[in-house]
Protein backbone atom coordinates (compact mmCIF):
# COMPACT_ATOMS: atom_id res chain seq x y z
CA UNK A 1 0.00 0.00 0.00
CA UNK A 2 1.13 3.28 -1.07
CA UNK A 3 1.95 6.24 1.81
CA UNK A 4 -0.85 8.17 0.86
CA UNK A 5 -3.28 4.94 1.60
CA UNK A 6 -1.64 4.94 4.97
CA UNK A 7 -2.26 8.44 5.25
CA UNK A 8 -5.59 7.92 4.58
CA UNK A 9 -6.47 5.15 7.10
CA UNK A 10 -4.80 7.23 10.11
CA UNK A 11 -6.87 10.11 8.87
CA UNK A 12 -9.89 7.92 9.09
CA UNK A 13 -9.04 6.66 12.32
CA UNK A 14 -8.71 10.24 13.30
CA UNK A 15 -12.30 11.03 12.26
CA UNK A 16 -13.29 8.18 14.25
CA UNK A 17 -12.27 8.94 17.31
CA UNK A 18 -13.14 12.68 17.07
CA UNK A 19 -16.56 11.26 16.69
CA UNK A 20 -16.34 8.93 19.15
CA UNK A 21 -15.52 11.71 21.68
CA UNK A 22 -18.21 14.30 20.42
CA UNK A 23 -21.05 11.59 20.84
CA UNK A 24 -19.69 11.10 24.27
CA UNK A 25 -19.33 14.96 24.91
CA UNK A 26 -23.49 15.09 23.95
CA UNK A 27 -24.35 11.91 26.16
CA UNK A 28 -22.98 13.78 29.02
CA UNK A 29 -24.94 16.80 28.06
CA UNK A 30 -28.12 15.20 28.10
CA UNK A 31 -27.75 13.40 31.29
CA UNK A 32 -26.66 17.14 32.73
CA UNK A 33 -30.21 18.63 30.84
CA UNK A 34 -32.15 15.06 32.05
CA UNK A 35 -31.06 16.45 35.88
CA UNK A 36 -32.05 20.15 35.31
CA UNK A 37 -35.71 19.45 33.98
CA UNK A 38 -38.35 19.45 36.84
CA UNK A 39 -40.55 16.08 36.72
CA UNK A 40 -43.31 16.19 34.54
CA UNK A 41 -46.13 15.34 36.58
CA UNK A 42 -49.64 13.78 34.91
CA UNK A 43 -51.60 16.35 31.80
CA UNK A 44 -54.30 17.75 33.26
CA UNK A 45 -57.68 18.16 30.87
CA UNK A 46 -59.75 21.29 30.30
CA UNK A 47 -62.54 18.74 31.48
CA UNK A 48 -60.29 17.08 34.35
CA UNK A 49 -62.43 17.11 37.81
CA UNK A 50 -61.65 20.09 40.39
CA UNK A 51 -59.27 18.81 42.95
CA UNK A 52 -60.89 19.42 46.48
CA UNK A 53 -64.52 18.89 45.18
CA UNK A 54 -66.22 15.62 45.55
CA UNK A 55 -65.93 13.39 42.93
CA UNK A 56 -68.92 12.12 41.15
CA UNK A 57 -71.11 8.87 42.53
CA UNK A 58 -71.38 6.60 40.06
CA UNK A 59 -73.25 3.07 40.73
CA UNK A 60 -71.55 0.52 38.46
CA UNK A 61 -71.33 -3.63 38.21
CA UNK A 62 -67.82 -4.70 38.01
CA UNK A 63 -66.72 -7.58 35.59
CA UNK A 64 -67.47 -9.74 38.80
CA UNK A 65 -70.86 -9.35 38.46
CA UNK A 66 -70.88 -6.81 42.14
CA UNK A 67 -72.53 -3.77 42.51
CA UNK A 68 -70.14 -0.62 43.28
CA UNK A 69 -70.01 2.60 43.87
CA UNK A 70 -67.53 4.91 42.91
CA UNK A 71 -67.14 8.39 44.68
CA UNK A 72 -68.28 9.11 47.94
CA UNK A 73 -66.82 8.14 51.43
CA UNK A 74 -64.46 4.67 50.44
CA UNK A 75 -66.35 2.00 53.56
CA UNK A 76 -62.10 0.72 53.72
CA UNK A 77 -60.82 4.06 54.75
CA UNK A 78 -58.58 3.68 51.57
CA UNK A 79 -57.74 5.83 48.63
CA UNK A 80 -59.02 5.33 45.44
CA UNK A 81 -57.23 5.67 41.91
CA UNK A 82 -59.19 4.94 38.92
CA UNK A 83 -57.76 4.83 35.67
CA UNK A 84 -59.47 4.72 32.54
CA UNK A 85 -58.09 2.10 29.91
CA UNK A 86 -58.40 0.49 26.60
CA UNK A 87 -57.43 -3.43 26.08
CA UNK A 88 -56.63 -1.70 22.51
CA UNK A 89 -54.67 1.06 23.63
CA UNK A 90 -50.38 -0.02 24.03
CA UNK A 91 -49.49 2.76 26.68
CA UNK A 92 -52.39 1.31 28.97
CA UNK A 93 -50.95 -1.95 28.56
CA UNK A 94 -47.79 -0.66 29.32
CA UNK A 95 -48.69 1.15 32.76
CA UNK A 96 -50.45 -2.08 34.40
CA UNK A 97 -46.75 -3.65 36.38
CA UNK A 98 -46.81 0.22 37.89
CA UNK A 99 -50.25 -0.23 38.59
CA UNK A 100 -49.60 -3.81 40.10
CA UNK A 101 -46.70 -1.60 42.01
CA UNK A 102 -48.96 1.02 42.98
CA UNK A 103 -51.68 -1.43 44.60
CA UNK A 104 -49.59 -3.52 46.81
CA UNK A 105 -46.82 -0.83 47.57
CA UNK A 106 -48.97 2.13 48.61
CA UNK A 107 -49.86 2.14 52.64
CA UNK A 108 -52.49 2.44 53.82
CA UNK A 109 -53.99 0.33 50.82
CA UNK A 110 -55.06 2.25 47.53
CA UNK A 111 -57.95 0.63 45.65
CA UNK A 112 -57.09 0.57 41.99
CA UNK A 113 -60.20 0.58 39.98
CA UNK A 114 -59.78 0.02 35.98
CA UNK A 115 -62.55 1.49 34.12
CA UNK A 116 -63.46 1.49 30.52
CA UNK A 117 -66.18 0.71 28.20
CA UNK A 118 -66.99 -1.30 25.30
CA UNK A 119 -67.74 -5.33 24.77
CA UNK A 120 -68.32 -7.28 27.89
CA UNK A 121 -66.37 -10.19 25.54
CA UNK A 122 -63.55 -8.30 24.90
CA UNK A 123 -62.94 -7.04 28.60
CA UNK A 124 -63.29 -10.52 29.66
CA UNK A 125 -60.43 -11.75 27.40
CA UNK A 126 -58.16 -9.00 27.97
CA UNK A 127 -58.73 -9.56 32.09
CA UNK A 128 -57.22 -13.27 31.50
CA UNK A 129 -54.44 -12.14 28.65
CA UNK A 130 -52.91 -9.59 31.24
CA UNK A 131 -54.36 -11.45 34.84
CA UNK A 132 -56.01 -8.58 35.92
CA UNK A 133 -58.33 -10.26 38.56
CA UNK A 134 -56.48 -8.42 41.52
CA UNK A 135 -58.27 -4.89 40.40
CA UNK A 136 -61.82 -4.15 40.55
CA UNK A 137 -62.63 -3.50 36.84
CA UNK A 138 -65.42 -1.44 35.80
CA UNK A 139 -67.72 -1.25 32.11
CA UNK A 140 -69.11 2.16 32.27
CA UNK A 141 -69.68 4.67 30.08
CA UNK A 142 -71.35 7.08 32.51
CA UNK A 143 -68.33 6.83 34.84
CA UNK A 144 -66.09 7.97 31.76
CA UNK A 145 -68.15 10.81 31.28
CA UNK A 146 -68.55 11.82 35.30
CA UNK A 147 -64.94 11.63 35.37
CA UNK A 148 -64.05 13.43 32.12
CA UNK A 149 -61.77 10.77 30.59
CA UNK A 150 -61.82 12.09 27.15
CA UNK A 151 -58.66 10.72 26.56
CA UNK A 152 -56.74 7.56 27.18
CA UNK A 153 -55.08 6.83 29.72
CA UNK A 154 -56.28 9.04 32.28
CA UNK A 155 -56.27 8.75 36.04
CA UNK A 156 -58.37 10.22 38.91
CA UNK A 157 -57.15 9.93 42.92
CA UNK A 158 -59.25 10.53 45.69
CA UNK A 159 -58.73 10.10 49.59
CA UNK A 160 -60.97 7.87 52.00
CA UNK A 161 -63.86 10.69 51.80
CA UNK A 162 -64.54 10.71 47.77
CA UNK A 163 -62.59 14.19 47.53
CA UNK A 164 -60.87 14.54 44.11
CA UNK A 165 -56.85 14.96 44.93
CA UNK A 166 -55.40 15.10 41.51
CA UNK A 167 -56.33 13.62 38.10
CA UNK A 168 -55.18 13.51 34.32
CA UNK A 169 -53.24 12.04 31.59
CA UNK A 170 -50.95 9.22 32.77
CA UNK A 171 -48.74 8.02 29.98
CA UNK A 172 -46.00 6.21 32.50
CA UNK A 173 -44.80 5.53 35.67
CA UNK A 174 -43.76 9.39 36.43
CA UNK A 175 -46.64 10.28 35.99
CA UNK A 176 -48.90 7.49 37.97
CA UNK A 177 -46.55 8.99 41.10
CA UNK A 178 -46.43 12.54 39.94
CA UNK A 179 -50.46 12.31 41.24
CA UNK A 180 -50.03 11.03 44.77
CA UNK A 181 -47.28 13.93 44.63
CA UNK A 182 -49.51 16.53 43.70
CA UNK A 183 -51.87 14.98 46.56
CA UNK A 184 -48.75 15.64 49.42
CA UNK A 185 -48.45 18.93 48.51
CA UNK A 186 -51.98 19.96 47.82
CA UNK A 187 -52.00 20.79 44.34
CA UNK A 188 -54.52 19.43 41.27
CA UNK A 189 -50.94 18.77 39.56
CA UNK A 190 -47.34 19.17 39.67
CA UNK A 191 -47.89 21.69 36.47
CA UNK A 192 -49.98 23.72 39.01
CA UNK A 193 -47.59 23.04 41.85
CA UNK A 194 -44.38 24.45 38.81
CA UNK A 195 -46.35 27.01 37.74
CA UNK A 196 -47.07 28.59 41.35
CA UNK A 197 -43.29 28.18 41.98
CA UNK A 198 -42.60 30.22 38.82
CA UNK A 199 -44.30 32.90 39.17
CA UNK A 200 -43.18 33.18 43.05
CA UNK A 201 -40.14 33.15 41.71
CA UNK A 202 -40.70 35.96 39.10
Amino acid sequence: MSVAGWVAIALLWLVIACLALVILALARQIGVLHERLPQVGALKLAQALTAGQPAPIVEVVDMSGTQRRIGGINPQARETLVVFISPTCPVCKSLLPSLRAIHRRERPVVEVVLASDGARLEHADFIERENLREFTYVLSEPLGLAYGAGRLPYAVLMDAGGIVRASGLVNSREHLDSLFEAKERGVASLQEFLDSSSREVA
